[in-house]
């Protein structure tokens, strides 16, 4: 079944509430590892190909300790895998992931040793998810913005998050580009970095397993997410090679 290999022993590791940890000493909150554990069909979307998803998060820190943070009922992490990256500079990672709700549908979130840190709104409506592309410094400031596409599937709206102590907000957004067909198991595209400028790699919509997907490079101009495309179809080689930057657009 999808995932279930990362359950493994994280029954065993100690349970905290979802966002009360007891304060820690500085090194100790470093964020080494992250990984989805308890695996649940409470949420019954089956987006990423069947029916479980992940009921708790578990944040192995620098000093080798372990915490384990449980979701309550009405939520899930929706998404393949948690993705850490120091997202304001301090040295000190986060990690961000997928949550949706029985209700509400996905939203982004990001954690730290003590828990749920920032949060986007919900989408709004159930089965409704958002599929994250990476993090990067795509506005030159030293800190790291996260690029996510939200309902890849119906309007493929990419949007570019600025993290700071108060939040996430939008600071770039772009229609019509998509990284996630229904049933895939796994996120495509990601970002590169071939010039002074990261870029996001993408599928133009639409993205069907029956025709093929002009692949564009996005990169932030100002506050204008600006296409370029490329001379080749939005396949797993052909987003391999952009990355590695062995293919550029036309």
């Amino acid at each position: 079944m999808r995932r279930l290999a990362r359950h493994m022993s994280s029954r065993l590791l100690p349970i905290v509430a979802a966002c009360v940890i007891n304060a820690l000493p500085a090194s100790a909150q470093d964020i080494a590892r992250a990984s989805f554990g308890d695996p649940t069909t409470r949420y019954d979307h089956g987006v990423l190909g069947d029916a479980v998803e992940w009921g708790s998060l578990t944040l192995g820190l620098a000093d080798g300790t372990s915490r384990r943070i449980i979701l309550p009922q009405v939520l899930v992490f929706e998404d393949t895998s948690p993705r850490i990256a120091d997202l304001d500079g301090d040295g000190r990672p986060e990690v961000i992931v997928v949550e949706s709700h029985q209700s509400k549908g996905a939203r982004l979130a990001v954690y730290d040793a003590s828990g749920r840190i920032a949060q986007t709104p919900f989408i709004g409506r159930k089965n409704r998810w958002l599929a994250p592309i990476g993090a990067a410094d795509f506005t030159g400031n030293g800190r790291l913005e996260i690029a996510i596409v939200v309902t890849p599937h119906l309007s493929g709206s990419v949007q570019l998050l600025a993290y700071d102590n108060s939040g996430l907000t939008v600071i770039a957004t772009a229609e019509g580009f998509t990284n996630h067909r229904i049933g895939d198991p796994e996120i495509a595209g990601g970002i590169r970095t071939c010039g002074p400028h990261p870029e996001l790699i993408l599928a133009q919509m639409p993205w069907q397993r029956s025709a093929p997907s002009q692949m564009v490079a996005l990169q932030l101009d100002g506050k204008t997410l600006s296409p370029r495309s490329f001379d080749v179809p939005f396949t797993a080689s052909n987003t391999t090679a952009a990355q590695a930057c062995t293919l550029s657009p036309s």
